[in-house]
């Protein structure tokens, strides 16, 4: 028998609704810092995605924050308006489409790690803290997104 907690309807037993408290207040928090640069939240993900890695296919960004091609275009759309990157298609394959910075997107890459100082300064966690909680976060994710195993009886 394992030690796991007991089912509840309240809404202070509920993980999911500590975890959407938790993502609306950090986004919360990130909303300033972002309107500074000029971007949203999820444009500030496809960002961080291309100074780790530039040249990345829309189906590579989408894959990796977990957006289907209908929410990811206009979002790339309002990205290249602003002149913080390109799309163009691939020689090798016209049906992908590169997504590139500009110098311009380049350029926000300093400013956004002061705003990952920040936001680490605001948690207030030492490293193992961080990187604890980062994986929890992360197992989580996998096992909710798991097909449920009686769901196919």
């Amino acid at each position: 028998m394992t030690d796991t907690p007991s089912p509840s309807v309240a809404l202070d037993d509920q993980l999911c609704f500590a975890l959407y408290a938790a993502s609306r207040a950090v986004t919360a928090r990130y909303r300033p810092l972002l309107d500074e640069l000029g971007v949203t939240y999820p444009q500030y993900l496809v960002l961080m995605l291309l100074w780790e890695q530039d040249g990345q296919t829309v189906g590579q960004l989408g894959n990796r924050l977990a957006l289907d091609s209908g929410t990811l275009s206009p979002l790339l759309k309002r990205l290249t308006t602003a002149g913080l990157v390109t799309r163009h298609r691939r020689a090798d394959d016209e049906r992908s489409v590169s997504v590139r910075l500009t110098d311009a997107g380049r350029a926000l890459q300093g400013p956004a790690c002061s705003i990952s100082a920040e936001m680490i300064d605001v948690l207030a966690l030492d490293r193992q803290q961080f990187a604890d909680l980062k994986g929890q976060l992360r197992l989580l994710t996998e096992r909710v997104a798991q097909p449920r195993q009686d769901a196919a009886v």
